[in-house]
């Protein structure tokens, strides 16, 4: 199984970053042996299409389950088409403790896109 969160720094015992496709790093962890790597998300500096390019990503590394703060829309339906499952960090705060309540069922799964075309800094709506 292969995991991806979002995070600030390049490093498993970092912050998570609750953004999906603005998020700074993505964290490809193993669960079970905890082996990981960190990539700069592509979708970061993005005119717009972030949440699309990291959900690329995601589906290049051939991950199971995303875990961050929000996914928009068009990231929502890009996993979703991927078969990739997205879940919500809720009170975590580093990507390790993500990890551990993630392998503890303790992450709510999503099931529609987290955040609306109105908020805020979220690029990309409309034609």
């Amino acid at each position: 199984m292969k995991i991806i969160l979002t995070a600030t720094s390049p490093n498993i015992e970092s912050d998570v970053d609750a953004r999906f496709g603005r998020g700074a790093y993505l964290i490809v962890v193993d669960p079970d042996t905890l082996e990981w790597q960190a990539h700069p998300n592509p979708g970061v500096n993005a005119s717009g299409g972030a949440g699309i390019q990291a959900a690329q990503f995601v589906t290049d590394q051939k991950a199971d389950t995303a875990i961050s703060g929000d996914f928009g829309p068009h990231a929502f339906d890009a996993l979703q088409a991927a078969g990739i499952a997205m879940y919500l960090y809720g009170d975590c705060r580093t990507v390790s403790e993500a990890i551990e309540r993630f392998k503890a069922g303790l992450l709510q799964q999503v099931g529609a896109p987290t955040r609306g075309d109105c908020d805020g800094g979220h690029h990309g709506q409309g034609a």
